[in-house]
Parts: C-alpha cells; sequence; structure tokens
C-alpha cells in the first residue's frame, strides 16, 4: 500500500484519468474528491461488497428454481 500525505485542496493522479482531490478534513474525517471518466465505477468499499453479494447471490440457482423453464 502506497501512504501519501496530502492537505486540503491538493490532489493525487491515479493513472492518467482519476484524479483524487483532498476536499475537507474535520477531525478524524477526510472528504474526498473523485474525478474519474464515467466508464470507471467508484463505490465505498461497503457498497462495493454489497454490490459483489448480490452479484453472486443471482448468479446461484437450485433445481427447483429452473423446474418451470422446461
Amino acid at each position: 500500500m502506497l501512504v501519501l500525505s496530502r492537505h486540503r485542496d491538493e490532489s493525487i493522479m491515479i493513472g492518467d484519468e482519476i484524479v483524487l482531490t483532498i476536499v475537507d478534513i474535520r477531525g478524524d474525517k477526510v472528504r474526498l474528491g473523485i474525478d474519474a471518466p464515467q466508464s470507471i465505477p467508484v463505490h465505498r468499499q461497503e457498497v462495493y461488497e454489497a454490490i459483489q453479494r448480490e452479484n453472486d447471490k443471482a448468479t446461484e440457482v437450485t433445481p427447483n428454481e429452473t423446474k418451470h423453464l422446461t
């Protein structure tokens, strides 16, 4: 893991297309601004993990669920 120090209004470049900007710092919370192409999904980790769980669930099919398809 790369660890960088930044002040408010300073940015970090990820590749050529993603800019991560420190918008605000209040106590132990940091607000980030993320500028990325629309083709790159950006989610909080807990949201991303929930999406992955739902996608995994959607691919699980039991024999009873497909009985009516024949």
